[in-house]
């Protein structure tokens, strides 16, 4: 057993090297394109409820002076798709992965376009609703997928144990994973850095929980956009070079979502991406405390822009942010570790109408017949 998560660790590694040294190489591709044909980023004028910003237009209104692209999400797009393709492709771990953090980066990057070659009015994109339709309908069919071609249609609940929910209800529980994901990671792609640090620690973490698990493609795949990341946070340290957009935070999110259903740790989701969950908590709760006290409960929202206006500066904000998320990475890895959904260390969880243990031993042995 050690010797096989040894090897299959080091195949990983391997492809988030490569993830990373692509991603690299087609950076300065990307740059010239974004500079010569002005992907610029245009601020957001208006809330999702129509109201103005003042606060985040003085904030970023520096960024804002100069030349800012956006769209970088595509090299992301583009590394992961190609290594996974040639390298990890496999129909019961990376399909779902894959189609979701492709499906997810195709909504954004429609979002993207009318930001940059719009008139960048109000919104400077895709009207809120129209994006959470798009995304919820990728989820429905990957959802559909996930619990009528994989048949699973049970689900861990800590502390209980498996859970069967049914086809329908597995539906909409993976679609609300995805939708949720997707937009919490957007929500938080608003500083320098800020997403891509709290979603390679996600990555990271549920990379782990896959391996232990015996989903070494999965792993793979988790690794694959770690390597991707570590590329975009070296161009995109404060002062950042470009934003990754909604192309890239959709395609993370989307992703993140999939992969939380494949290992069977969806309720570990707000454990390991804790910060989307209060960046995306606390726009939900201003939107809340306007609407019923009819004023703000936070200068602005969400609290990475509350912790701006209260002085922070963008870099404090971004590195503290990420020890938060490595933190509680360890602590959802090791409540895996533990057990807590009451089936045992690491349990990917039982497929409908299977035991545990058969559905780890067909996922090892289709993966040791794609790797011969």
């Amino acid at each position: 057993m050690v010797d096989t998560i040894s090897n299959e660790t080091f195949y990983g590694l391997i492809l988030a090297l490569g993830a990373f040294f692509l991603a690299t190489f087609l950076t300065p591709i990307y740059t010239y394109f974004a500079y010569k044909y002005h992907f610029w980023k245009k601020q957001k004028q208006k809330t999702m409820t129509g109201e103005d910003l003042p606060v985040m237009t003085k904030l970023h209104a520096r960024k804002f002076k100069r030349a800012f692209p956006t769209m970088a999400g595509i090299i992301g797009v583009v590394t992961v798709g190609l290594v996974t393709v040639i390298c990890n492709l496999n129909r019961e771990q990376t399909w779902l992965p894959l189609v979701g953090f492709l499906g997810g980066s195709v909504v954004g990057l429609i979002d993207d376009i009318i930001n940059v070659f719009g008139s960048g009015r109000g919104a400077a994109g895709l009207r809120a609703p129209v994006k959470f339709a798009m995304i919820t309908i990728l989820g429905l069919l990957m959802g559909w997928w996930f619990a009528v071609k994989l048949g699973w249609t049970t689900i861990e609940v800590p502390f209980i144990g498996a859970m069967e929910v049914g086809v329908v209800g597995m539906i909409l529980i993976f679609a609300f994973a995805v939708v949720a994901t997707s937009n919490a990671v957007n929500i938080s792609d608003g500083l320098d850095g800020l997403a891509g640090g709290l979603a390679l620690m996600a990555y990271g973490a549920y990379g782990v929980i896959a391996l232990f698990q015996g989903q070494w493609m999965l792993t793979a795949f988790c690794l694959t956009v770690v390597g991707w990341l570590l590329s975009y946070i070296w161009f995109n340290v404060p002062p950042a070079r470009f934003m990754m957009g909604d192309t890239g935070s959709f395609a993370i999110g989307a992703g993140l979502g999939v992969v939380a259903m494949m290992t069977n740790s969806f309720f570990l989701l707000p454990v390991i991406g804790i910060l989307f969950v209060v960046e995306a908590g606390s726009s939900l709760l201003q939107m809340f405390w306007k609407k019923v006290f009819k004023k703000k409960l936070f200068i602005s929202a969400p609290i990475h822009h509350h912790l701006e206006a209260k002085g922070w500066n963008e870099a404090k904000i971004v590195m503290r942010f990420w020890v938060i998320a490595g933190v509680f990475a360890i602590i959802g890895v090791f409540l895996a570790a533990q057990g807590i959904d009451g089936i045992g260390v690491f349990s990917p969880g039982v497929a409908s109408g299977t035991q545990a243990s058969a559905t780890v031993t067909q996922l090892e042995g289709t993966d040791a017949q794609a790797q011969e």
